[in-house]
């Protein structure tokens, strides 16, 4: 019997891994690519990126996370090298190397992989202006990226709109915005969205805001529930249902080279992130045609009761399904 928070948490994180790693998630009826997108800096985007990913390689998918911003945080937070001189996407763009070539595995899962970036990328922009198809460089190096049989691909994108971001837009089907529950946090976005709907209508069709994210949701406060409603008013059913609350320990595991899924997996924000990636998942089989079953979803630990607002999104049930053929 738990009869300590601490206890409780220990309990629920043991359940947790054990659950996913028996179950998993469904595969996708197609590779899903999303770039991670908001030229807002400290929105969560790298945290939202790197964390949806582990959460979706922890059940059982393969992951691939594309560092496209010169602090390479996203591969600091997967455990990945990025100092200077290592393989990454700045050679990538330029042409230098393959997808392939960059690509390194996170030690903290056998499915989870990221491109790193390095300090070189800060003057990729510039290189970049010079260069014959300079929007499509990313694009045209994703062209082999089925033959390594990703279910999710993420690009984390630095916090500008530069060449950097429209790489990452063109070559994407996908836009995942990831938006704090705080004053301004739709200031840009009137921005962003316009770039998104120029690359749509110039250098690439397929692209769309295909889902939204609330970060740093704080419970106590009426700031945060009335910014939510605003997101939710203004961008509909694309935002998730799940939000990500502030957290201590979120922002702790970078700092031990970890996303919040292996540095403290029964806390809050691991529990959210995990039931994100089952909502985004579950989203995915019902646009294919595939009604997601509706199990309960996740409690949160004894002691700790989920913050307003916060609903967790059932977690979809059943065997994985097999891709379609390409």
């Amino acid at each position: 019997m738990v009869d300590t928070p601490i206890g409780a948490e220990a309990e629920r994180a043991v359940r947790l891994l054990h659950a996913a790693a028996k179950s998993g998630l469904p595969r996708p009826s197609r590779q899903r690519v999303f770039t991670v997108a908001n030229q807002k800096g400290g929105v969560g985007k790298t945290t939202t990126a790197v964390n949806l990913a582990a959460a979706l390689a922890m059940q059982g998918l393969k992951v691939l996370v594309i560092d496209l911003d010169p602090q390479g945080n996203a591969s600091t937070a997967l455990g990945v090298d990025h100092r200077e001189g290592t393989p990454s996407s700045y050679e990538v763009l330029l042409g230098e190397i393959t997808l392939g070539d960059a690509m390194r595995r996170s030690p903290h899962s056998e499915r989870l992989f990221c491109v790193p970036a390095t300090i070189d990328l800060a003057g990729a922009e510039i290189e970049l202006v010079s260069m014959v198809a300079r929007e499509t460089r990313l694009r045209n190096a994703l062209a082999g990226l089925q033959k390594y049989d990703f279910d999710y691909v993420f690009i984390d994108c630095p916090p500008s709109l530069g060449l950097l971001t429209i790489n990452a837009l063109v070559a994407a089907p996908e836009v995942l915005i990831p938006i704090q529950c705080e004053y301004y946090a739709l200031e840009g976005v009137g921005q962003l969205l316009r770039n998104i709907e120029m690359v749509r209508r110039h250098l690439n069709p397929a692209l769309t805001v295909s889902t939204v994210i609330l970060t740093m949701y704080d419970g106590r406060t009426k700031l945060a529930d009335q910014v939510a409603a605003d997101v939710r008013a203004h961008f509909g059913d694309k935002v998730l249902r799940t939000v990500i609350p502030r957290s201590v320990k979120v922002s702790e595991a970078p700092g031990y080279g970890m996303t919040i899924i292996e540095y403290d997996p029964g806390s809050r924000g691991a529990m959210s992130y995990i039931d994100a990636s089952r909502e985004i998942a579950a989203r995915d089989q019902h646009a294919a045609g595939q009604p997601p079953q509706r199990p309960a979803p996740a409690q949160p630990p004894a002691g700790r009761p989920a913050p307003t607002g916060q609903q967790a999104p059932p977690p979809p049930a059943g065997s994985p399904a097999p891709r379609p053929a390409q």
